[in-house]
Formats: C-alpha cells, structure tokens, sequence
C-alpha cells in the first residue's frame, strides 16, 4: 500500500513551513466554500474542501487544525454556534488526512470511500451537537424536511436527527473529496515535495 511520502508520521507535529502556510490558506478556501453555499442557498455545505486538501498535503494533523480554526473564525464573524462544529471539522480533517497518507486519494474508489468516511466521521461527531443545541435539526432545508418527516411518522428524534445529518453530510463531503481528488492528483510534483519534511521544520511541542 502506498502511503504519501510528503510526511513521515501522519501525526507528526512538526511542520514544515509550507505546512504552517497551508493553513490560512486551506481557511480561507473552507470560509469562501461555506459563504458562497449560503449566498446561493445550496444543498450541501462545501466548507471543508480546504481542511480536505491540507490533509491529503500535510496530515491529518494540520487538516484538523484546518478544519477547527476555520470553524472557530466562522463562529466569531458570522455565526457563534458554529464553533461546536469545529470538532467535526476536525475530525473530517483527520480522517481525510490518514486516508490520503495511505494512498486512498489516487482512485476514484478510494476517493468514495474517503468521502463517506469523512461523512460518516461529521454524522457522528454532529449529530449529538444538533440535538444538544438545535433539538436535532441542521439548519439545511434538504436536510430538516427528512427530520420533520421522520418525527410526523413518530421516529425518535436522535434517529431523525441522524438521517437529517446522512442526507446533508455524506453527498457533501463525496462532491467536496472529488473535488480535493481533482486538484490533489493534478498538482505537480515540485508543489507536493514543498510539504516534505526535510524542509525547515517549525514544532508545536
């Protein structure tokens, strides 16, 4: 099995300094993503492609710092619930990373099967949070109209809540990790080895 050789260990916590700009970088994608699918009221929520894409260069690691630091920047600007979230973000940015680092990001297959395990991961981790602080719904129309027809059909609401999250979360997250695939595997070489770890080596211990 392959593993990508950016990186020795995929949780390391020494970065390279094209990791450590990959990070403001990856945010800036995974806010602009979430900004633009709110303007125009879409199904999905396409906010975790940049904490994807810092997985698959630099491991599951910076990918969750991604992912949370995003969510945390979003919960003070725009929204202050989201930054609950931030430990789904994370998550999603560990089990991305540690799919890319074992070369599941090369195929069409193993990209689907990061996808939905990267929905599967932001299900579970989510799905307490909504029906801590929203009473199990998500905030997506596509998502909360299966919830209000699941509690009419007299399904409790843990499993409503569950379905509310499948039918958002996992076409979310397998549109959002081809399109990572897409511009993973199409970047050259001379970029990836940027992310290697013989570069200058910034710690976090």
């Amino acid at each position: 099995m392959a593993h990508n050789k950016s990186y020795n260990s995929p949780w390391s916590l020494k970065f390279n300094t094209a990791a450590l700009v990959l990070i403001p970088a990856a945010v800036g994608i995974n806010y602009l993503g979430k900004l633009f699918v709110g303007m125009l009221h879409l199904p999905l929520w396409m906010d975790s492609i940049g904490t994807c894409l810092a997985g698959c260069l630099a491991g599951p690691v910076v990918g969750a710092l991604c992912g949370a630091i995003n969510n945390i920047i979003y919960g003070l600007t725009m929204s202050p619930i989201s930054m609950v979230y931030a430990l789904s973000q994370a998550g999603i940015g560990i089990v991305v990373g540690l799919m890319a680092y074992y070369g599941r990001m090369r195929t069409i297959g193993g990209a689907l099967l990061t996808g939905l395990l990267a929905g599967l991961a932001a299900i579970c981790i989510s799905t307490p949070l909504n029906i801590i602080f929203w009473g199990g719904t998500t905030g997506n129309i596509w998502g909360d109209a299966v919830y209000a027809v699941c509690l009419a059909n007299n399904q409790p609401v843990w499993l409503a809540s569950t379905f509310d999250e499948i039918i958002v979360d996992l076409p979310d997250k397998i549109v959002t990790i081809l399109i990572v695939m897409g511009m993973y595997s199409n970047m050259p070489k001379s970029l990836l080895s940027l992310y290697q770890s013989n570069g200058k080596i910034e710690s976090l211990d």
